[in-house]
């Protein structure tokens, strides 16, 4: 006899993951860098981004970085004065994406050498670089850090 699992368990086991979007807000609840992977009208934008600050700046430092929002989940991690929030799936892992926030902060800090809050505000097109780099349409799509910092010098030095 062969066990088969339900249907019902597959497709929710096979339905893809995605990072639905990616915020950096500073602690006044300035959004410095926001990249979406669905469609959102602007409106819902701006409501997402004060819910999101709200969530992420007034929760208790020992709790953990992973907060249920709506239908999804925030992964943050605050760096100086800067929170990193990725919403993520319900069922996605955390701790990749925990880590993944931690590589792209690395990635922005050797890219701008100790980078810091201006640089990303008046950098932001190389930011959207490093950031493309490593994610492609909601997913995770490089690793390695020197792969990604190579192929940004690569487009920097095209500008």
């Amino acid at each position: 006899l062969t066990h088969r699992r339900p249907a019902q368990y597959l497709s929710t086991r096979l339905r893809p993951t995605m990072i639905q979007f990616l915020l950096l807000q500073n602690r006044q609840g300035k959004t410095r860098l926001s990249k979406y992977y669905r469609s959102y009208s602007d409106d819902e934008k701006v409501k997402i981004e004060s819910e999101v600050h709200r969530v992420v700046t007034t929760r208790d430092p020992k709790f953990t970085n992973f907060v249920e929002f709506k239908q999804y989940k925030l992964i943050y991690r605050r760096y100086a004065g800067l929170f990193f929030t990725i919403c993520v799936d319900v069922a996605d892992n955390e701790l990749v994406y925990f880590e993944s926030i931690h590589l792209f902060v690395e990635l922005l800090d050797q890219f701008f050498g100790n980078v810091c809050e201006l640089d990303l505000v008046f950098n932001f097109n190389k930011v959207y670089m490093i950031l493309d780099e490593f994610f492609l349409a909601g997913e995770v799509q490089e690793t390695s850090k020197q792969a990604i910092l190579h192929r940004v010098q690569e487009l920097d030095k095209l500008e």
